[in-house]
């Protein structure tokens, strides 16, 4: 079942954003259950949080999957939630 998970960064977190990518993109690629991911952008087109639409079996898993993400251990995050979405279109 697709989850989403919505991330908002913390003000002026840019620079752990920068320094946790690298393992950030491997984990999304290693975990293999991201199918969906960008960052969302402010009015001046920096990143400033994260979308990712994972497929897992729960509710839980999709909570353990983001709270293992190399970007919410390192303390970028303001906020992260996670809900049960449905593809209507696309």
């Amino acid at each position: 079942m697709p989850y989403a998970v919505i991330c908002r960064d913390k003000p002026g977190a840019i620079e752990i954003r920068k320094a946790n990518r690298d393992a950030h993109l491997a984990y999304v690629g290693e975990t293999g259950v991201v199918s969906l991911a960008g960052p969302f952008l402010d009015a001046d087109g920096g990143m400033c949080g994260s979308l990712l639409i994972l497929e897992v079996d729960s509710l839980q898993a999709a909570k353990d999957w983001a709270a293992g993400d190399p970007y919410a251990k390192a303390g970028l995050f303001e906020s992260v939630s996670v809900e049960a979405w449905k593809k209507v279109v696309g």
